[in-house]
């Protein structure tokens, strides 16, 4: 019986990966999606070798020189973005900026997901006052304010990579608990959880390895989302002098920087914000097409 169910999941591993790849491959969407990602983390894991100035360098007697692909001094890389207020060179901090964008995408949408997948579990499964009170948590979240949030915050333990990633993630937490919540309502009564109960299965071992690998499909679609979402939050806080400390580049940073300039130096806001754009609209077109890829009633047979 072991070595045939063995088999049995052999085949379908076999089976799902082409598949996977195959539909990846024959959609605009998903494909464009995938490669804007790629890109972008390849980008951010490279981008000491990109670069051509150090982010932080610099030139007062370059500072809002436009955009160019010609060499401005001999000796010396051309500014493909410009420079900033600073003779700075835009194009290396936008790249050094990705790198923070796509970290705090990362980690705070990780850290999100497992608080919210773990409340939205113990909210559907066991219902009762653990439903409500995780549930009230959820209304109190999503009527609070998300700007105010990270104010209250920030005022009370400072500014900072480690604290700036705590508020992202207490703001997407509730994605996922909601989620989760409704995903385990639906599945808990199913004939093949009562058989786990049936066989003497524990409670946790119900959860998490009978509820949750069925519940894997719309948590990975939220979770797509939640990273282009977690992007444009920390550049809305750090244009707002609300993020990373002021010397580390990031999106929203520089944006902030440039909008003082937008008449004469206008590259120094429009730059960093078209690179926000494109990591949005990435991630967007990813969770998209797998939103629809991992939809039975949307997949054609």
């Amino acid at each position: 019986m072991g070595s045939t169910l063995e088999a049995d999941f052999t085949k379908i591993r076999k089976w799902r990966l082409p598949r996977f790849w195959e539909a990846l491959l024959t959609s605009p969407t998903g494909l464009s999606g995938t490669l804007i990602l790629v890109l972008l983390i390849g980008v951010a894991i490279f981008a000491p070798q990109i670069v051509p100035y150090n982010p932080d360098q610099l030139a007062m007697r370059s500072r809002l020189s436009p955009p160019s692909f010609q060499v401005a001094r001999p000796g010396e890389p051309p500014h493909f973005f410009g420079t900033d207020s600073l003779g700075r060179d835009l194009f290396s901090r936008v790249i050094f900026g990705a790198r923070i964008s796509l970290l705090l995408g990362l980690t705070a949408s990780f850290i999100g997901g497992v608080v919210g997948v773990t409340l939205g579990m113990l909210a559907g499964y066991y219902g009762g006052w653990v439903d409500s009170i995780i549930s009230w948590m959820i209304n109190v979240q999503l009527a609070f304010p998300f700007t105010l949030l990270a104010i209250f915050i920030i005022a009370i333990f400072g500014g900072g990579l480690d604290k700036l990633i705590v508020v992202l993630a207490w703001a997407t937490w509730v994605n996922y608990a909601r989620i989760m919540r409704g995903q385990v309502i639906q599945i808990k009564n199913n004939d093949y959880i009562q058989a786990a109960y049936t066989m003497g299965a524990r409670p946790w071992r119900v959860m998490f390895l009978h509820i949750l690998p069925n519940a894997i499909s719309p948590l990975t679609v939220v979770t797509t989302f939640t990273f282009a979402s977690v992007i444009l939050q920390e550049s809305a806080l750090s244009f707002l002098g609300l993020g990373v400390d002021i010397r580390i580049p990031t999106w929203g940073s520089i944006l902030s920087d440039g909008r003082n300039y937008l008449q004469n130096a206008w590259w120094i806001a429009t730059l960093p914000g078209i690179a926000l754009l494109i990591t949005a609209l990435g991630a967007n077109l990813f969770g998209d097409w797998l939103r629809d890829y991992l939809d039975p009633r949307l997949r054609v047979q």
